[in-house]
């Protein structure tokens, strides 16, 4: 398997848990009339769609759901590639109700392909048609999806980017809900709003966004699952220590101040005459040498600071 599955590689990884809360928000969304086919599109190729779809139908399938993973990118198809099967006969043969040897085929045991994640099987494109939209408008479509619901809880499928061909347009129309992939900084505002428009005009409806490919920090990439790395957890633990000695001194001093008020001033301005008595008995090199001191420490902080903002 490649990488490119990573919630089937590295299920205990951050990424693979976040596909898992994507999953329980997709669930939540459409509890009321129950989610039986899934579409994930994006505006401009690159953004992730295909990636999302595969690691979601991994997340699906890891729930004792049995899903069926289709690529109905018959244009530029890449699901094969990335599960390792075949990718003809598929998508393109059955609607055309042909397949690869030109003879007519019917059952849709010839063009699912088995995976290595148990209860997840992909429907691949098959060869690449002159007219994938006109295909995609035939009942044929629709004759489909039917008969895969009847064996399976969950169809995912896997569209083409929105702004360059209508295709997933007319795929949301007939699907329960759809997903747009958003790369980070890849879509513009109004081509976003357009497709929105696009696919309620024809009546589909939005489940929500995947905001992909956003830069994460080396401590969230070190996260896994529920766990932070055991030394990100021990350092947690020693800062978290000393913030309470720090509140636990203060309260101390507040206590002291507000039960033996003249002692704690006396206290207070005893300490004052030491701290200016030792600085007046210092040489001038002394003092200088502190005072430089101080000021590279003042430095070197606020460098620690400064490199701590890049990194968040």
């Amino acid at each position: 398997m490649r990488r490119e599955l990573i919630a089937h590689e590295e299920p205990k990884s951050y990424v693979s848990e976040l596909f898992r809360t994507l999953r329980t928000n997709v669930q939540f969304m459409s509890s009321n009339k129950g989610l039986r086919t899934l579409l994930v599109t994006s505006t401009l190729p690159g953004e992730g769609k295909s990636w999302v779809a595969s690691n979601l139908a991994v997340a699906f399938a890891q729930a004792n759901k049995k899903v069926v993973l289709i690529d109905a990118d018959m244009r530029k198809c890449c699901l094969h590639n990335i599960f390792k099967v075949s990718s003809y006969p598929g998508l393109s043969n059955f609607l055309a109700g042909v397949n690869e040897n030109g003879s007519e085929a019917n059952d849709l045991g010839n063009y699912l392909r088995e995976t290595e994640i148990p209860n997840l099987y992909l429907l691949p494109a098959g060869n690449v048609p002159p007219n994938p939209s006109e295909l995609l408008t035939t009942s044929r479509i629709i004759e489909l999806l039917n008969e895969l619901q009847k064996g399976c809880d969950l169809i995912i499928i896997d569209g083409t980017p929105s702004k360059l061909v209508t295709d997933a347009v007319i795929l949301s129309r007939i699907v329960d809900s759809t997903i747009i992939v958003a790369g980070h900084n890849m879509a513009k505002k109004d081509d976003f709003a357009k497709i929105v428009r696009d696919i309620k005009n024809v009546g589909g409806n939005i489940a929500g966004v995947v905001y992909n490919k956003k830069p994460v920090t080396n401590k969230k990439e070190n996260e896994t699952y529920y766990y932070a790395t055991q030394n990100d957890k021990k350092k947690d633990d020693v800062e978290y220590e000393q913030k309470r000695q720090i509140q636990r001194n203060r309260a101390t001093d507040m206590l002291n101040r507000d039960r033996n008020s003249e002692e704690y001033q006396k206290q207070i301005q005893e300490e004052i005459v030491k701290e200016i008595k030792q600085e007046t008995e210092k040489l001038p090199e002394e003092r200088a040498t502190e005072m430089l001191k101080q000021f590279n420490e003042y430095l070197q902080k606020e460098k620690e600071n400064r490199d701590n903002r890049s990194q968040k």
